[in-house]
C-alpha cells in the first residue's frame, strides 16, 4: 500500500538519503513556509536525534519503521522542555515539564518531532483562526481557512512538511481540517489511544488521532500510539490492525443519514457530489440503507451544550497562580478577572461564560441535564444503526471551507460547519475523513471499537469513487 513512511524508511535503510538531511529539509521547509502552520520548531532537539539515526544506518544497525520519520504535534501536547502555548497568550511561556503518552510512544519508536503546530486557541474553533500567532492558510487555497482546530497539523501534512502530524478532535478538529486540506484523518474510538498529556477541552469527547496522506500510515502510527494507559482511566488495550486485515473488504451494509442530506444547510454541490459518490457504492454491489437520525441543529445544541461545560471546567485552573502569564490586579480577585479577560482569546471567552451559563444553578437542571440525557439517545440510536449497517457514511461538512475572516464575523455559523461531526464525538465512535467524494471529503464511521472496519472501508472507497 501507498505509504510516506515506508518510503522514507526504505530511503534511509538503502542510504539513498541521510536522516540529517532529511530532517533539515523539512525544517527549511517549515521555516519558509507562509501558510502560519507553525508555532514552534524543534530544530536542535530534531537534528539530534536525526543524527543518532545515521550513526546507527551507518553501522548497519536496524532501525524500525517510524525510526528516522518527521512529524509534527498539534501546540496542545506536552512534549518536555518544549514551549507548549496551546496557540494562546496565557501560555505563550509555558514550556512542558512532561510529555504525553501518545507522543512518547512515538518518540520510544524512534520517530522525530519537528514542529509544534498552530491551531484554535485551547481547541476553540473550526477555522484556526482562533490563534495568537496568525490564521492557518489552507494549503490548496490560502484565501480560504485550513480547518480547525488542527488546521496546522493539516496544512504541515498536506504541503509535505511533516511525514504524518499529531492531531486533536473533540468535535471534528482532525476531520474537518483533514478535509478542507484534502488528506485523511482519523479520529479513534474513544479510548483507543490515552489522552494524558493533552490539554483538555472537552474531556468526554477528546480524542488523540493522526494525519497523513495515506491510509496506511493512518494505521501505523494509529498502532503506536494505542494501548492501555495507567495515567489515563478511560483508555484500553486493542488488538495491533494489520495491513493484511485492511486489504481485503468485508463491508456489506452502508448506511446514510438522509436529514444530513435533505438539510437546508448542504450545499448543493456537496449534496450532488455525495449522492453520486453512493450511487457508485451501489454499482459495487453493497446495500445501501437511509437512517433517521437526530436533526443537525440538536447534535449541534448537544455537543457544545456539553463541549462548553467541560471546557469552563477544564480551563478554571488556567487563573495566572499555578499556569499562566499573570497579569496583576489590586486584589487577587481583580489578579484573576484581568489575567483571564486579557489572555483569553474571544472565542475561549464565549466557551468559558456559556459553560458557566449551563452549569450556574437554575439552568443546570434546564440545559445541562438534558444535554446528557441527548446524549444517551444519540449513543442509543447508533447502537441500533449499526444492527443494520456496517459503516456509516457521511460528508465531513456541509460546504466548502469558507474564506479567512467570515468565521471570525459569524460564531454561529462556524458552529454550525460542525453539524456533521459532532455526532459521531457524542457517539465516542471511530470515523475517518477521506479526501474523495466531496469537496471536503467523506466521513467513514463504524461502530465502538471497530477502527479496522473503518480503515478497510476507506481502502475500498479509494478504488471505488
Amino acid at each position: 500500500m501507498e505509504s510516506q513512511i515506508k518510503k522514507i524508511h526504505q530511503q534511509l535503510v538503502s542510504k539513498q538519503i541521510t536522516c540529517t538531511a532529511l530532517v533539515q529539509e523539512k525544517l527549511d521547509l517549515l521555516k519558509q513556509n507562509t501558510y502560519n502552520s507553525v508555532n514552534s520548531l524543534l530544530d536542535s532537539t530534531a537534528l539530534d536525534l536525526a543524527a543518532k539515526v545515521d550513526a546507527k544506518i551507518a553501522n548497519n544497525e536496524k532501525i524500525g519503521l517510524l525510526e528516522g520519520i518527521p512529524f509534527g504535534i498539534k501546540d496542545v501536547y506536552m512534549v518536555q522542555g518544549t514551549y507548549t502555548t496551546a496557540s494562546s497568550d496565557l501560555l505563550k511561556k509555558y514550556k512542558s515539564p512532561y510529555t504525553a503518552t501518545a507522543i512518547q510512544k512515538l518518540l520510544d519508536a524512534g520517530a522525530i518531532p519537528l514542529v509544534k503546530e498552530n491551531c484554535d486557541s485551547f481547541g476553540h474553533g473550526s477555522s484556526s483562526e482562533n490563534t495568537v500567532f496568525g490564521a492557518v492558510k489552507n494549503a490548496v487555497n490560502p484565501e480560504l481557512v485550513a480547518g480547525g482546530s488542527s488546521g496546522g497539523s493539516a496544512v504541515n501534512v498536506a504541503k509535505e512538511y511533516t511525514a504524518f502530524s499529531i492531531g486533536g478532535d473533540t468535535g471534528g478538529s482532525i476531520r474537518q481540517p483533514a478535509g478542507y486540506n484534502n488528506i485523511y484523518g482519523l479520529k479513534p474510538t474513544y479510548g483507543k489511544i490515552s489522552r494524558y498529556g493533552l490539554m483538555a477541552y472537552a474531556s468526554s469527547t477528546d480524542c488523540v488521532g493522526p494525519l497523513a496522506k495515506s491510509i496506511e500510515d493512518i494505521r501505523i502510527v494509529l498502532n503506536v500510539m494505542s494501548g492501555k494507559d495507567v495515567k489515563d482511566q478511560t483508555s484500553y488495550n486493542s488488538k495491533e490492525i494489520n495491513e493484511n486485515d485492511i486489504l481485503k473488504n468485508n463491508v456489506k451494509t452502508v448506511g446514510y443519514f438522509k436529514n444530513f442530506i435533505e438539510s437546508e444547510a448542504i450545499d448543493a454541490s456537496v449534496k450532488a457530489d455525495f449522492l453520486a459518490s453512493i450511487e457508485k457504492i451501489k454499482a459495487a454491489g453493497i446495500e445501501v440503507k437511509e437512517l433517521d437520525f437526530f436533526k443537525s441543529d440538536i447534535l449541534v445544541s448537544t455537543y457544545y451544550t456539553l463541549a462548553m461545560a467541560e471546557t469552563a471546567s477544564n480551563l478554571s485552573r488556567l487563573d495566572g497562580t499555578n499556569y499562566g502569564d499573570r497579569i496583576e490586579g489590586e486584589n487577587l480577585k481583580d489578579t484573576y478577572s484581568i489575567t483571564r479577560s486579557k489572555n483569553f482569546s474571544e472565542e475561549s471567552k464565549r466557551r468559558i461564560v456559556g459553560g458557566n451559563q449551563v452549569l450556574s444553578q437554575g439552568f443546570s437542571d434546564e440545559i445541562y441535564l438534558k444535554g446528557l440525557e441527548l446524549r444517551d439517545h444519540i449513543s442509543a440510536n447508533f447502537n441500533k444503526d449499526f444492527s443494520e449497517v456496517d459503516v456509516i457514511l457521511s460528508p465531513v461538512t456541509p460546504s466548502a471551507p469558507p474564506k479567512i475572516g467570515d468565521s471570525l464575523k459569524d460564531p454561529h455559523a462556524m458552529y454550525l460547519s460542525d453539524a456533521y461531526t459532532v455526532g459521531f464525538s457524542l457517539g465516542q465512535l471511530p470515523t475517518l475523513t477521506v479526501p474523495q467524494g466531496t469537496v471536503t471529503g467523506l466521513q467513514i464511521t463504524a461502530a465502538k471499537n471497530n477502527d479496522e472496519l473503518v480503515l478497510k472501508f476507506a481502502n475500498f472507497l479509494k478504488e471505488t469513487i
